[in-house]
């Protein structure tokens, strides 16, 4: 290295906190205890002692991550590292028990324990009933100290131990009621689909690990894959670079080794060495990555493509979003949970955090646009037919994940995790007042039809047996089943329709700024190789179709029709376990707004925007030429436009009975096809059922016949005889061992004899 150079590098401050582990300790413990211990527990002194314990524990977790936030929020530009214990050391490749807290981490944090608490407490009502109630609160608290331990982990190791972890976490409770076949079938569906998404995660990371080998040779040029150097390279902070290093004697020492840090990594893409003669800089480290191919194909590409179907399987994206919707088989606690707070977003998250990697990669930032886009309009689609309500939720689901990996396709990392923030409050809202709704319904379960004269009962629309099967009256989700419970469940309603204004995307709500930022930052993105209007018009046909789905499902289950007399006898609002944390989820949905009102409103930059800045900031792809603040302006009044027209369509269509049901018998015969299409999603599960299931099936089945025949019989018969053989072989050479000395040395003497023979006749 040149002592005439400069070396910068862009990293925060690390501040040293010994009880940030805490965080994740207390839901593990929480999950031991209930787990070994939970059924006698339970009992002994019922069910309060579980979720008593299960609560207490994510509230400990959730001070403590207070605490944490609250000590960076005070400080500058500071992250927070907790070494716990050492996990791996072997050579010069070290990996540490250690928990990263920095702007990014933080929101996650809060966002999991603090929406994780309230579902906790949502659900003590929702399951009171269940007998396997130390069960599921044992696996809530798994599942939470999974994620903690996903989005807390300073290297990929921990990661990925947080990523399977939720994985696991995620079969369990889908296919909690396992004794139902179909639901068991949905955790295994899951399943079996992350783990293709997994496999890709962890074939980058290998990737990574070997294009990142390489030394720093003689002439102060990085080589790759040659004799490694072990010195660490000096940098210090530069007024002219990113101006965010201050450690010990304003020194910060960056490893020239691979790495699973992220901390490490980050400092080797960001390192930048500038000639003090010339002035010229370059980034030896990111350089060589991005100049590095394998088969033709360039390395850095080849591992963010990697690490996106990884994010694909986990966050639900195309093609890899077939198993989202079955997931909603496990109780409706658990679908708040994994749809809001915790394990959709851990892919999202992941690309947020290795930012450094993908803006290196322009080809991958274009993709991830184009399937997060896609995806979008691909599921609001879906979504504005389906008649089961949480499964209307499931898609909105995929929808809304696929606005946020838009976001991140165009380098608005700051959007796209507000909107993951806001979605967060909203869905979980959306979600819990479905299972408040459900939980109301569930008379119909033992309704016997049978005992009564007429059909009455039930409020249906008109369908086509050709198009779709009627409604089940015995199905407590089905909104076909549902209409006027607006007069019996008031705060539901309220609550609900507060979370479908905030998807929906009207300005009242945090929905909005989120959802719209991600859209103007597609529209005046320079960074994608498609044209930032085709991504804008993607997302704005899907914000006009998620209005509308959302509003109809409000309409089918709240107004549409008056209440039956089954409803009026059965149907009843939910304790106030349960409706609290509605009211705190729906009034979250609109306050955290204030974190992102844009610059053109307020006149600076939004404060989510500021928090992230320090993480983000650098990686901000460039802007292009749309970007007059009058066109802005415009894209903010076509957004609330087309959610109202959204809003207006589903009133027409739903709102009352009569009439409504009339204008759908005549929408039904003129778009015939496309309802057809549309309520059998594509028919995309057909299309995976007669090739990859069905190939595989017949994989498995040809496996197992040459394991029968050719591994039973030939092999396995030709060892038995083999070792039959030599069973009669060695009975023979026993006969020689008699035991006395003087037959051994006879034995011995014409051995020799003829050994001599042997080698006079061959030589």
């Amino acid at each position: 290295m040149s002592a005439d150079a400069l070396y910068t590098v862009a990293i925060p401050k690390l501040v040293e906190l010994d009880n940030l582990w805490l965080i994740v300790l207390f839901p593990f413990l929480g999950a031991v205890i209930n787990g070994l211990l939970g059924r006698q527990l339970q009992a002994k002194f019922g069910k309060s002692i579980i979720h008593y314990i299960a609560i207490g524990m994510m509230l400990c977790s959730f001070a403590v991550a207070i605490i944490a936030f609250a000590q960076i929020l005070t400080a500058d530009d500071i992250a927070i590292v907790s070494q716990a214990f050492p996990m791996i050391d072997i050579g010069w490749l070290s990996v540490n028990f250690a928990l990263y807290f920095d702007p990014l981490s933080v929101v996650l944090a809060l966002i999991i324990t603090g929406i994780g608490t309230l579902i906790h407490v949502y659900s003590t009502g929702y399951m009171k009933d269940d007998p396997a109630y130390w069960r599921f609160f044992c696996y809530l608290n798994l599942f939470i100290f999974s994620m903690l331990l996903l989005v807390l982990g300073d290297s990929f190791v921990l990661m990925f131990f947080g990523w399977e972890g939720v994985g696991l976490c995620s079969y369990l409770l889908i296919g909690f009621w396992y004794k139902d076949m179909k639901k068991a079938t949905a955790g295994f569906k899951a399943f079996v689909v992350n783990r293709i998404g997994d496999f890709a995660f962890i074939t980058g990371l290998f990737f990574l690990f070997w294009g990142l080998g390489g030394h720093w040779n003689q002439n102060n040029n990085y080589d790759v894959h040659s004799n490694r150097s072990y010195e660490a390279i000096p940098v210090a902070s530069d007024a002219t670079s990113v101006d965010r290093l201050t450690s010990q004697d304003n020194k910060e020492l960056v490893s020239q080794m691979p790495s699973v840090v992220f901390r490490d990594i980050e400092k080797q893409m960001t390192l930048s060495v500038r000639s003090a003669e010339t002035g010229a800089i370059q980034k030896p480290f990111a350089d060589a990555l991005t100049e590095q191919t394998v088969g033709g194909i360039p390395l850095v590409f080849l591992i963010c493509f990697l690490f996106f179907l990884g994010a694909c399987g986990k966050s639900a994206q195309i093609p890899l979003y077939v198993w989202l919707p079955d997931a909603m088989a496990g109780p409706t606690p658990v679908s708040a949970l994994i749809h809001a707070a915790t394990m959709v977003t851990a892919g999202i998250y992941m690309i947020v955090r290795l930012n450094f990697l993908f803006v290196l990669s322009p080809g991958v930032m274009t993709v991830i646009a184009l399937v997060g886009a896609c995806t979008a309009l691909f599921a609001a689609t879906i979504g504005m037919v389906q008649h089961d309500l949480k499964k209307v939720l499931a898609y909105s689901t995929i929808s809304q994940l696929g606005f946020m990996f838009l976001g991140v396709g165009v380098g608005a990392w700051w959007a796209a995790v507000f909107h993951l923030l806001t979605h967060a409050c909203f869905k979980a809202c959306l979600f819990l007042g479905a299972g408040s709704v459900i939980h109301s319904m569930g008379f119909l379960k033992s309704h016997d039809k049978s005992d009564d004269t007429e059909d009455n009962s039930i409020q249906t629309e008109p369908t086509h047996a050709s198009v779709e099967e009627k409604p089940s009256p015995t199905d407590p989700q089905d909104m076909r089943n549902m209409g006027g419970l607006g007069v019996i469940m008031s705060h539901t309603r309220r609550t609900y329709l507060i979370a479908c204004l905030a998807i929906a995307g009207f300005p009242v709500a945090a929905g909005f700024y989120s959802k719209d930022e991600i859209l103007w930052k597609a529209m005046s993105n320079g960074q994608t190789f498609i044209p930032g209007w085709i991504l804008w018009s993607i997302g704005f046909v899907a914000a006009g179709c998620t209005s509308f789905y959302m509003f109809r499902s409000y309409y089918m289950v709240f107004y549409g029709a008056p209440p039956s007399e089954q409803c009026q006898k059965h149907a009843h609002e939910s304790p106030r376990s349960m409706i609290h944390v509605l009211w705190v989820l729906a009034g979250a949905s609109i306050v955290t707004a204030v974190l992102g009102l844009p610059h053109l409103i307020t006149g600076v930059d939004a404060i989510f925007a500021q928090w992230l800045a320090p993480m983000t900031a650098p990686f901000v792809s460039t802007t292009g030429v749309a970007s007059a603040a009058w066109l802005e302006g415009i894209l903010i009044v076509a957004s609330i436009g087309i959610a109202v027209i959204g809003w207006l369509i589903a009133k027409h269509f739903y709102h009352s009975t009569h009439a409504s049901m009339e204008k759908r018998q005549q929408w039904y015969q003129q778009f015939r096809l496309v309802h057809h299409t549309l309520y059998n999603k594509y028919w995309i599960d057909e299309l995976y059922q007669m090739t990859w299931v069905r190939g595989f099936k017949s994989l498995s089945h040809g496996v197992a016949t040459v394991d029968k025949f050719v591994v039973g019989l030939v092999i396995n018969g030709g060892s038995k005889k083999l070792g039959q053989a030599f069973h009669k072989f060695a009975q023979v050479l026993r006969l020689h061992q008699t035991g006395y000395v003087n037959n051994y040395a006879y034995g011995i003497a014409i051995g020799t004899v003829v050994l001599v023979l042997v080698a006079q006749a061959w030589f």
